[in-house]
């Protein structure tokens, strides 16, 4: 049986930025004021909707595209009618980020539904404006309220694209009428590496018929086709309805590259790249990553926009986001016995970082979004390995910088940490039990994990017993055939909700028509 690392290798990455003053204006209703538009044409084009990321208690990110020079505004109200609209003047969409563009909404009002509009001022014809498209979303709770969030990874990988006579990426929909109050997307957000053809045949003899396009019929290596794995997945649907109404929090792992990428990688066996510079590819593939998905960061900076950060959402919960991509180290053995450059997976600054902001938690649930799990084992080749883990035994190699984390959640004695991950295109529940464990200086804690989302189905991984985890539940059983399509259902994602009474945890994994498999209520330590 192939894991799906070896299947991908047998079978062989904003504009505008955030406006970090809004003006806000209690104008009329933008739309009433005179304008000058002699057909739709004239118009600028919102071609893929909008979307809403990266909220917490201070604000949000508001973004869409347009296909031309111009400036997005947006409006928006408690009012579904939009009464007391307030409208906020942002940034200029311009072709070096392909006419993307964002801005930061903040001083919202707690605990309310909020309906925003975006609409594009054409710069060329200043009388000029588009047709506005709508989004809403919820803003967190002062003093607390239950939360829901959804979560899962991997959206378009190993061929399985937009089919639109299976319903296209029907899993997004699924998650959308449950109503979250946001969504951790963790990791492999497009298949930059894996190519979309216009028809698979099944197992069964019956065809799977994708919608493809230029750009995702090879792999990515320009920044336009970086950029078209992310137009790719807004041509679905059920994408841009659930962008539409569920604010996103975005990070991104491997594919948002190439399979198993870290830096300095150079590509000499993988005869589909003429760019086998990874470096190079990792720069145009972040660009379109910064461009496409709803992340903030300082306005026309994104240079210096990280993709680790946190979240405060009301004061039951802190979400903390990681970069297991960006620092890292070259995949090895990853056995070695002393930190060094080849350990790193978070780095220094970034342990140091999450340190502080854990330490200074005061959210009851402190949650860490991890591209990658930690006792899985997931290899790259023969002898190498892509994540934490490295086979049964005590702490080597990147687990030394994991092994120092946990000793430090332990020692200050951080309560209810959770984890959250994708990754390996099957959804677990780990419970990791340092009295089973051969590094065992850490508190007990959960992990999670879901996906795909539009992917193939792999695993399950085998799990190693540095950290003691011990297997909960798995979604499907040893002996898998690899790449199981869409179509088959083995699908997932999971859900969180916080009970703001009781503060109890209850995570939940569910399969592509919402069907909870496996559910657990985590109460709080006291």
């Amino acid at each position: 049986m192939l894991n799906r690392r070896q299947f991908l290798l047998h079978s062989a990455v904003t504009a505008g930025g955030i406006i970090a003053t809004n003006v806000v204006s209690k104008s009329p209703v933008f739309g009433q004021a005179p304008a000058i538009i002699t057909s739709d044409k004239m118009r600028p084009d919102i071609p893929y909707g909008v979307a809403s990321g990266d909220i917490s208690n201070d604000g949000i990110v508001i973004w869409s595209k347009s296909d031309r020079p111009a400036k997005i505004i947006v409006e928006y109200s408690t009012s579904e009618s939009f009464r007391n609209v307030q409208r906020v003047v942002g940034s200029d969409a311009l072709k070096d980020r392909d006419f993307t563009a964002r801005l930061f909404l903040k001083n919202l009002p707690p605990d309310q539904q909020i309906f925003y509009r975006v609409t594009f001022q054409d710069l060329n014809s200043k009388n000029t404006y588009s047709a506005p498209v709508k989004g809403s979303f919820r803003t967190p709770s002062k003093y607390g309220r239950d939360i829901f969030f959804v979560w899962g990874g991997d959206t378009a990988g190993q061929g399985w694209g937009i089919n639109p006579d299976f319903g296209g990426m029907k899993i997004y929909e699924t998650m959308r009428q449950l109503k979250p109050d946001f969504f951790i997307h963790s990791g492999d957000n497009i298949y930059a590496d894996g190519p979309i053809q216009a028809e698979v045949i099944l197992d069964d003899g019956t065809t799977w018929k994708n919608i493809t396009t230029p750009e995702k019929s090879k792999v990515a290596e320009t920044l336009k086709e970086f950029r078209g794995n992310y137009i790719y997945n807004l041509l679905d649907n059920n994408i841009k309805r659930f962008n539409a109404e569920v604010p996103i929090l975005a990070q991104w792992d491997d594919h948002e590259v190439t399979n198993n990428w870290y830096p300095g990688e150079v590509l000499l066996s993988d005869n589909r790249y003429t760019v086998k510079d990874v470096n190079l590819l990792a720069q145009r593939a972040r660009q379109a990553f910064l461009e496409y998905m709803p992340i903030g960061y300082e306005t026309n900076n994104p240079d210096k926009a990280r993709i680790y950060r946190s979240f405060k959402y009301g004061p039951l919960l802190d979400i903390f986001m990681l970069d297991e991509r960006t620092y890292r180290g070259p995949n090895t053995p990853n056995n070695q016995s002393i930190p060094n450059k080849e350990t790193q997976f978070l780095s220094r600054p970034q342990i140091q970082s999450l340190k502080r902001k854990l330490l200074s938690s005061k959210a009851t649930w402190k949650v860490i979004a991890s591209d990658m799990p930690l006792g899985l084992i997931v290899r790259d080749g023969s002898t190498d390995f892509e994540a934490w883990a490295n086979g049964n035994g005590p702490a080597l190699g990147r687990e030394l910088e994991l092994a120092d984390l946990l000793r430090f959640i332990k020692n200050k004695n951080i309560q209810n940490v959770v984890w959250l991950t994708a990754d390996v295109h099957y959804a677990a529940a780990h419970y990791y039990n340092p009295a089973k464990a051969q590094f065992a200086d850490f508190k007990p804690f959960w992990e999670f994990v879901a996906g795909p989302l539009n992917s193939g189905t792999f695993g399950p991984n085998e799990l190693e017993n540095t950290f003691g985890p011990e297997l909960k539940f798995q979604s499907i059983p040893p002996g898998t055939k690899a790449n199981r399509p869409p179509s088959e259902g083995l699908q997932f994602f999971g859900g969180v909700k916080i009970n703001a009474n009781t503060k109890v945890m209850t995570v939940s994994l569910r399969n592509l028509t919402g069907e909870t498999v496996y559910k657990v209520d985590l109460p709080p330590e006291k």
